[in-house]
């Protein structure tokens, strides 16, 4: 077993691609075509806030991430919410309505079971428990059929989370059987590092590493080319301040924000909203500083994807978050020149 340990989540992904870049990495078949494999791949890093990755080329879309997290809290599982934020992901999950693999919804309803809110007054009464899991894989909902057939095209990634609380901080463990690191690494840092935030604030503690174990961490043939380009990127290595907003903040308080995240998105989503509205909707006056910088990098992007790109400068000089701001930037740049929606 391989273990990849740093500071940051950034520090992390990059010794994973040098290893992947190694020509003694397996080559493995697939049902979406060649892989080059690490099987059972431990990872932690040190502060779950220095969560995004800086270094992948083409950069990551920083809204979607963040518009999947307020999905994913607040148990949701209706793909139109996502496809607007990421109008590829029914390439990957299907053309539905609501996604089979929703993380979101099967955490905050397994057969009935809010995960989310039973850890926390599990942890709140009994902190030396090792008994929470927050589970995902549902083997009633996912193992194959005996043919080997899937179930369905969006079987969850993710098999569960494993949160512990030691020296009054939270420790966070995500088990994962398959792990693409170009289009799902990234990505899985953000959700789950912020649910590790979430219930920390929630459990009134700091918190502690992140850890995951990928049985299967790959990249697939057709993106090996982006791992190269990404690799030229580490020469450069700019200076990126750590993340310093915090959401870690008391249950009540944290779920009213994230409802009105959510609102606010289907507001953006769903209704016809002017210029003038859109300038209104950021003010978000009884937010903290962090969830509204949450807020400022989605709207930008609802601006791009509505041609109303006039509104991003105006939007993102109320985004006090340099990390957030950095990562903007370098995904609109993929478009200025462009002019192109995906």
């Amino acid at each position: 077993m391989i273990t990849f340990n740093g500071k940051s989540a950034d520090e992390v992904w990059k010794k994973i691609v040098r290893e992947m870049l190694d020509d003694n990495t397996n080559i493995t078949d697939s049902r979406l075509g060649s892989t080059k494999e690490i099987l059972h791949a431990g990872i932690t890093f040190e502060n779950p806030r220095d969560r995004w990755i800086f270094s992948r080329k083409p950069s990551l879309n920083p809204a979607f991430a963040l518009a999947e997290v307020v999905w994913i809290v607040n148990g949701k599982s209706n793909a139109n919410f996502l496809n607007f934020w990421n109008s590829s992901l029914p390439n990957f999950a299907g053309n539905v309505k609501n996604y089979y693999g929703a993380y979101g919804s099967r955490l905050r309803d397994y057969n009935g079971i809010d995960q989310l809110e039973r850890a926390y007054k599990a942890l709140s009464n009994n902190s030396k428990t090792r008994q929470v899991v927050l589970q995902i894989w549902n083997p009633s909902k996912d193992l194959p059929f005996e043919t080997g057939r899937p179930r369905s095209k969006d079987i969850p990634c993710n098999i569960c989370s494993i949160p512990k609380v030691r020296d009054n901080k939270l420790e966070w463990m995500q088990v994962l059987r398959s792990n693409d690191i170009f289009l799902g690494v990234p990505y899985n840092f953000v959700q789950f590092t912020y649910l590790q935030e979430v219930l920390a604030g929630w459990l009134g503690i700091e918190l502690g590493t992140y850890n995951q174990l990928s049985d299967s961490l790959h990249v697939y043939e057709k993106d090996f080319k982006n791992l190269l380009l990404s690799s030229e990127e580490f020469k450069k290595n700019p200076k990126i301040d750590s993340n310093l907003d915090s959401i870690a903040i008391d249950k009540k308080n944290s779920e009213k924000l994230f409802n009105q995240l959510e609102s606010i998105c289907n507001q953006l989503i769903f209704t016809k909203v002017t210029s003038k509205e859109v300038l209104e909707i950021i003010k978000w006056k009884n937010a903290t500083e962090s969830f509204r910088n949450i807020l400022l990098i989605i709207t930008s992007e609802f601006a791009r994807r509505k041609g109303l790109d006039y509104l991003i400068e105006e939007i993102l000089s109320n985004c006090s978050n340099p990390v957030l701001l950095f990562l903007w930037e370098n995904w609109y740049k993929r478009f200025k020149e462009q002019k192109i929606i995906t």
